[in-house]
């Protein structure tokens, strides 16, 4: 057994003062206030790991090179805060995705990663970002089933643009996301170009999450508000943020908040830079240039994933945007897990898993602790 004491605990209650947590066997199995003998943080602040919900890599590592690499990565991101990872993979041909899925699905069934997130290849063209173009593929069911299958039931989550129309089939971007949640599979909208109804069409039919709100998506329009409103409006949908203070202003990150409390999922969007500094990377085939933390195309400048970690997501959040720490903590941890149904964990709270992180007093990571 194991106990933290004399720490800032952030509780989905709100923030214990001077508390303490118990944990025994990987699970809390107390939290309170007052003094008890343990472990003192000397005012630390202690909060639930981090839930990653699109994670292409860190650290150096690509999802697309290796099981290995992924290992890798998931390493670099959990010296970060972040507990569990979704691995990502970005849109390229069908057999490599498909291998991609089977080291993901080997290393879910070992318990390292929480599954696999297919960003893509039914995506709209004209909103792919940095996804590979000439990989990118109409609706298909046969195509859907032949990559879920390939991740053995751990495919978590998987990116459509509801929009899309297969000329030659009939097949829609709808009817991947019925395919979907029949499944049990999360269904995110994102790299489209849906106006508001098909959006809300598209959350009628079951999604639930926003692939990075406002990016690779039509903007705000009086006229036309698009997906982040259609999503706003949509009970239980959940809108992804990359708040890098690249990807989203910190006004705009506020605004969502107002507009969709309790619904934002912090990202990280990470890619193999991620912690490496300046210098030419690949994003599955796409090359990438990185500058001053910003990841941007060779091609075009578009903006290709982030350099971002979860611990300065976090800290932008309360710091920068001014967000509670209480609700940025919800943001990192509760709400993404509650999007992949994973009940385990994301709060602090007797009974969930003992997955830590401990903050110093300006919100950086001094100690992710393994579970006893």
């Amino acid at each position: 057994m194991t106990v933290y004491t004399n720490a800032r605990i952030v509780t989905p209650t709100g923030v214990i003062g001077r508390g303490w947590l118990e944990a025994e066997h990987g699970r809390i199995t107390g939290v309170g206030t007052g003094d008890r003998r343990g472990r003192d943080l000397a005012g630390a602040w202690l909060l639930p790991g981090f839930v990653d919900l699109h994670v292409h890599g860190g650290g150096g590592h690509s999802a697309m090179t290796s099981e290995a690499a992924i290992r890798e990565a998931v390493a670099f991101h959990r010296a970060h805060g972040t507990t569990t990872t979704l691995v990502s993979l970005v849109t390229a041909p069908l057999p490599d995705l498909a291998e991609a899925a089977g080291w993901i699905a080997d290393l879910t069934e070992e318990g390292l990663v929480a599954g696999c997130h297919f960003e893509g290849p039914f995506l709209a063209h004209s909103r792919c970002g940095a996804q590979n173009p000439a990989a990118l593929r109409p609706p298909s069911l046969a195509d859907l089933r032949l990559l879920l299958d390939a991740g053995r039931g751990t495919v978590r989550q998987v990116t459509v643009a509801p929009e899309l129309v297969n000329e030659e089939t009939g097949e829609d971007g709808i009817d991947l996301v019925r395919e979907l949640v029949s499944r049990g599979v999360v269904a995110a909208v994102g790299h489209t170009d849906a106006t508001y109804a098909q959006a809300k069409a598209a959350f009628a039919a079951g999604a639930s999450l926003v692939t990075h709100a406002f990016n690779g998506m039509r903007g705000l329009h009086h006229r036309e508000p698009g997906a982040v409103v259609a999503a706003a409006e949509s009970a239980g949908v959940v809108l992804e943020i990359i708040n890098d203070g690249i990807h989203l202003d910190p006004a705009i990150v506020r605004m969502i908040d107002r507009i969709a409390p309790g619904r934002l999922a912090l990202i990280t969007d990470a890619i193999d830079a991620t912690g490496m500094g300046n210098g030419e990377y690949l994003l599955g085939a796409m090359r990438v240039r990185v500058e001053d933390g910003t990841a941007r195309l060779v091609e075009n400048g578009s903006l290709a994933g982030s350099t971002l970690t979860m611990d300065a997501a976090l800290r932008r959040a309360v710091q920068d945007v001014g967000i509670p720490i209480e609700t940025a903590s919800r943001y990192a941890s509760a709400v993404p897990a509650q999007a992949l149904g994973l009940a385990d964990r994301g709060a602090l709270v007797p009974g969930r898993r003992a997955d830590l992180v401990i903050l110093d007093a300006d919100l950086r990571v001094v100690e992710v602790p393994e579970a006893d």
